[in-house]
């Protein structure tokens, strides 16, 4: 589990993967969307996120997080969701948990 302290402002990145019809995807040109709920909760309020590539082909979400951020946390221990919004899928996901200090 990855810590934070609730006074920096820094990205959470989560890697994706995506494959077209018999060939990989570029999902940049997707929305993507993350919620961070304490506990296991379902996800409620989406905060936008945005695309990193840093090489050809390797994908990630990332949200920025803090107090100059989209969305600052208290301390406590949060659930990450991914919501990518494709046409016509729209996969929501949890890769895992972060703790804020």
């Amino acid at each position: 589990m990855l810590t934070y302290l609730a006074s920096s402002t820094e990205y959470v990145f989560v890697p994706v993967s995506a494959a077209g019809v018999n060939q990989p995807y570029n999902p940049t040109g997707d929305v993507v969307q993350f919620a961070f709920e304490p506990g296991a909760v379902a996800p409620g309020t989406w905060y936008t996120g945005t695309w990193f590539v840093p090489v050809a082909n390797t994908y990630y979400a990332a949200c920025n997080i803090g107090p100059s951020g989209v969305v600052a946390l208290t301390p406590g221990i949060y659930t990450i969701w991914v919501k990518i919004t494709d046409n016509p899928e729209v996969p929501v996901r949890t890769p895992g948990q972060i703790q804020i200090q």
